[in-house]
């Protein structure tokens, strides 16, 4: 059943597409005997375990058939939502856009609730857009990504929309721009101690959610170790 990494080498050439499920990350006991990892070591970490597990099970049919779209997923931690729990829980999402990647918004939408067997997302948080080298993000940058997700929560597939890394000048520009307004804003503690107190102002006054992460800004991810 299983070949070695040069078929799942030469499927990954040949695609245009990887869909990638580490599956939930608790179910994950490697991660649990490590010390404290970066959110970016822990993704780095998933994606080349899951690649490597993948490419041990690559069948000679698949490699026949070399589909343009692969599925490369840890089924072991793949888990779904009881669909009696659903009501208890809030469910998240954040986005993170590579390149051009404004047409697959909605495909990740569709793949987190496929995934986790859910209709709909609470929330849907995205990281601002790639730029090129020496550009200050805009309300500019921002709208096309915005609008995308306008119309996420106008089909009912999201019901809130947030922003990540902005400050009170450019998020006070997207909300009076924005028709559905953004219900909340990450905020990097890396870059700040504290919030800001203009925008722990502006978010009281319109009644957004300041929340804080620690995701690395501007980091390729190492996939040394991986198999492929």
């Amino acid at each position: 059943m299983g070949t070695d990494s040069g078929a799942a080498r030469t499927l990954l050439d040949r695609a245009g597409t990887l869909h990638l499920h580490t599956g939930n990350l608790m179910n994950w006991g490697r991660l649990k005997k490590k010390c404290a990892l970066s959110t970016s070591e822990e993704l780095g970490d998933c994606i080349r375990t899951t690649l490597n597990e993948w490419s041990m099970k690559v069948s000679p049919e698949l490699l026949q058939e070399s589909p343009n779209t692969l599925e490369c997923a840890m089924t072991p931690a793949l888990e779904t939502i009881n669909p009696e729990e659903r009501d208890e829980m809030k469910v998240s999402v954040k986005l993170f856009i590579l390149g051009d990647g404004l047409s697959s918004l909605g495909l990740a939408v569709d793949m987190a609730c496929a995934t986790l067997d859910i209709a709909q997302l609470d929330s849907v948080i995205i990281a601002p857009p790639p730029l090129e080298d020496g550009a200050v993000l805009t309300l500019e940058h921002l709208e096309p990504y915005w609008r995308e997700l306008e119309s996420l929560v106008q089909d009912k597939k999201v019901v809130a929309i947030g922003t990540s890394d902005l400050d009170k000048p450019l998020l006070e520009q997207l909300y009076l721009w924005a028709q559905v307004k953004p219900s909340s804003n990450q905020v990097n503690l890396a870059s700040c101690c504290i919030m800001p107190p203009d925008l722990t102002a502006f978010a009281k006054q319109f009644d957004i959610q300041l929340l804080t992460h620690s995701d690395s800004k501007g980091k390729s991810i190492d996939l040394t170790g991986s198999s492929l």
